[in-house]
């Protein structure tokens, strides 16, 4: 019935728009019962901000009457928006959020009002809010204690009387639940991370205001002890390929412990190449439904911080049956594929296995040996490493003439002490060994994505679509002056003319810049029951198959690999078709809490650092050029702000369509990919902000302005020093104070 009304007020043209007119239409007023039964329907469509009464009690489905409903995303400086669908989104001035939060989910009214290019509106109500939780230090106030959060977008104190504050103290770093939100916000105390200063209650904090779980459920231990063993069970041999005479060797890092990929590779006869990449059999133990199982979905991935590794699986199966350690009899699934010599797939196996590792190398000791070095211990595997480096340099070859994007962007490595002190920041080194592995997992899950599509069964895909035109032009204004351009249309545009343009950038000082800049005009790669193709890749048939004890859209493909192709249940399709979506969602929705939690991490422990350092100059580029500033990178990635406020020595215009600030008085300008000297000025590690201020450039000009910017410059000194001259110098101030730090996502 509820989609019957819904159809029914969508006509515009329908006018009898009373209850009792749209229950006659319906025919639910011929007895009392269906009278009283859709009474309470529409009570509780309107409830949930389906359909709106006007004040004369007429129906009407949202928009009809200039409401909408979305979620709001509210800026640290107070107001936010409210994003409907893709195409429109709605700014909110902040007298007009209310009692609304970052997150909620609201329902607004549009005004008739402009700010900039968006549509205004206020919020109605909240319809659903988006966190009661929140994580923050606990303070002293007048009479009760209160919460300040973490969240620099939640302005508001949340109070705790003695009653619910649990012990804890000012300076302690606590998880508050609001239970009351008027006439003030109440809370109640539900956990004390510590206090501010203990070690590792920083990173902790951000876990916990991620809402990650760290502690397995008791009944996932209790799963694993009953029914996962410690070594592999001999009954299952029957069913696998006994590849523990094959020269095997996993390849990680130093301290990697969930060893979940493993190598083999010779040459034939035909002169083609035998490449095997065998990944741990995760699903063998990881059974659908069971408890073990469940937790998994929850996680959806591993995360990986500066001190600490918060795993998808217990260390059981992640540092134990299911990693392939060196010396000792592992389940797998192997992917063993026939390579001509231009790299080309022409035969390929996905089998049941059981192997033995020959060796645990680390990307180091293989690049050591690339590089000439001899290792005694390794001399067996030697001519292995320099066939791998051969068959890794044909299949890069291979994606590079298809048009992959290699965006190859500098990477943090943060190194910290016992007690997560930040020691040191440099740039994490990718040998050529690096390069081998990614380029072997790569071919082996383009290869098992491509066996399902043909098979057209139901699967899991990682998928990364075209980018949006809008953003490719936004891209093109900004690169331009640089010297870079897209050729052809935008909504036509190939993975090969992008990776031209970066390819172009490499050995140039702006290269970072024209890499990060494509990065932001990609989509968010994500995973999908559709085969959609992955831009980035240039590639047509993409999954995760190579990280199961870490990812569980891997774990996932194992099953349906196990499902279909080994045990051949074909009826369970149906099951799989209903249930991928789902699972591709949360996988995705997963992804990205960890890389937002990953990143929140990083940038707190470089602003950490950055701390001892306030008061000294470093050489770095500029990264990105703003209306109240511009960003200057680092060699080590540290990133910080040259506000406006802090640019005394003229008056700055911003010149949107290049990207670039213009002193007014020596048309000095700071511009993408310049080189400039900088000094700290100031760090909030908790804001997780670096401040600069500049000290020269290597890239001062003067230029004669066009008629365009003229009247820009005659615009800004009109509005901003009018408004000097009105309210006082502080003016400027307050018109610079649009400060929103960068996120890289």
């Amino acid at each position: 019935m509820q989609e019957e009304v819904l159809k029914l007020l969508a006509d515009r043209k329908y006018q009898a728009r009373s209850i009792n007119e749209i229950a006659h239409a319906l025919h639910q007023d011929e007895n009392t019962d269906d009278f009283v039964n859709f009474v309470k329907l529409m009570n509780a469509m309107e409830d949930e901000s389906l359909i709106i009464r006007d004040r004369n009690n007429r129906y009407y489905l949202l928009d009809q009457l200039n409401f909408f409903k979305g979620v709001l995303s509210v800026n640290r400086k107070g107001f936010g928006f409210v994003k409907i669908d893709e195409k429109r989104e709605f700014y909110i001035n902040e007298k007009n959020i209310k009692d609304a939060f970052n997150g909620d989910t609201v329902l607004i009214q549009k005004l008739n009002k402009q700010k900039g290019d968006k549509e205004e509106a206020l919020i109605v109500r909240v319809l659903e809010r988006g966190s009661n939780k929140y994580v923050g230090e606990v303070k002293s106030g007048r009479k009760d204690l209160y919460v300040e959060t973490d969240d620099p977008r939640f302005h508001k104190k949340i109070f705790v009387d003695a009653a619910h504050a649990h012990g804890a103290m000012p300076g302690h770093k606590v998880v508050v639940e609001i239970k009351t939100y008027k006439p003030q916000l109440k809370g109640d105390i539900i956990e004390i991370l510590g206090h501010k200063n203990d070690p590792g209650v920083d990173i902790l904090s951000i876990i916990k205001a991620h809402d990650i779980t760290i502690d397995f459920p008791d009944e996932v231990y209790e799963y694993i002890e009953k029914n996962i063993p410690d070594e592999i069970d001999p009954n299952d041999l029957k069913n696998r390929v006994d590849l523990r005479d094959t020269f095997i060797v996993t390849i990680d890092g130093d301290d990697a412990k969930d060893l979940d990929d493993a190598i083999s590779l010779r040459k034939l006869d035909n002169g083609h190449y035998e490449l095997g990449v065998h990944i741990a059999d995760v699903s063998y133990y990881v059974r659908e439904n069971t408890p073990l199982d469940k937790e998994a979905v929850k996680r959806g991935t591993s995360i990986y911080l500066v001190d600490r590794v918060i795993p998808m699986l217990p260390h059981k199966l992640s540092n134990g049956i299911c990693s392939l350690n060196e010396g000792v009899d592992r389940y797998t699934i192997s992917c063993i594929m026939e390579l001509d010599e231009k790299g080309k797939v022409v035969d390929h196996k996905i089998l049941p296995t059981v192997i033995h590792s020959n060796h645990r190398m680390t990307y180091n000791n293989v690049n050591r040996i690339i590089n000439g070095e001899d290792l005694p211990e390794y001399r067996d595997a030697k001519d292995l490493f320099f066939l791998m480096k051969e068959v890794a340099g044909i299949l890069h070859e291979k994606r590079k003439k298809r048009g992959a994007i290699d965006f190859d962007t500098n990477e943090a490595k943060i190194l910290v002490d016992e007690n997560g002190h930040v020691e040191d920041i440099t740039l994490r080194q990718r040998g050529e060994s690096e390069h081998f592995i990614e380029e072997f997992m790569l071919c082996a899950n383009e290869t098992v994505a491509e066996h399902f599509k043909w098979m057209d069964l139901p699967f899991i895909y990682r998928v990364h679509e075209y980018p949006k035109e809008k953003k490719l032009r936004q891209f093109i204004s900004i690169a331009r002056p640089l010297g870079y351009t897209i050729h052809g249309s935008l909504d036509h545009v190939t993975p090969h003319e992008l990776a031209r343009v970066v390819d172009e950038s490499i050995g140039r000082p702006e290269h970072t810049v024209i890499a990060t800049l494509l990065l932001r005009c990609m989509q968010k790669a994500r995973y999908d029951a559709q085969c959609l193709g992955h831009f980035g890749l240039a590639d047509e048939f993409y999954t995760h198959f190579t990280s199961p004890i870490r990812r569980y859209p891997d774990l996932l493909v194992h099953r349906l690999i196990r499902t279909f192709l080994f045990d051949k249940k074909m009826d369970r399709i149906k099951h799989f078709d209903e249930l991928i979506p789902y699972l591709a969602e949360q996988s995705s929705m997963r992804e990205r809490v960890a890389v937002d939690t990953e990143y929140d991490v990083d940038d707190m422990k470089k602003a950490e650092y950055m701390e001892e350092h306030i008061g000294e100059t470093f050489e770095g580029v500029i990264s990105s050029v703003t209306s109240f500033g511009f960003f200057v990178e680092l060699p080590n990635t540290i990133e910080g702000l040259v506000h406006m406020n802090n640019m005394a020595d003229d008056y700055y215009n911003f010149i949107e369509d290049q990207m670039m600030l213009v002193g007014e008085r020596t048309a000095k300008q700071y511009r993408l990919g310049d080189k400039v000297k900088v000094t700290v000025l100031d760090v909030d590690k908790m804001e997780k902000r670096v401040d600069f201020s500049v000290i020269s450039t290597t890239k001062i000009k003067r230029k004669k302005l066009t008629t365009q910017e003229d009247h820009r410059s005659h615009f800004h000194k009109k509005k901003i020093y009018g408004n000097e001259k009105k309210y006082g110098h502080n003016s400027r101030e307050r018109k610079n104070k649009k400060y929103n730090k960068k996120r890289r996502r």
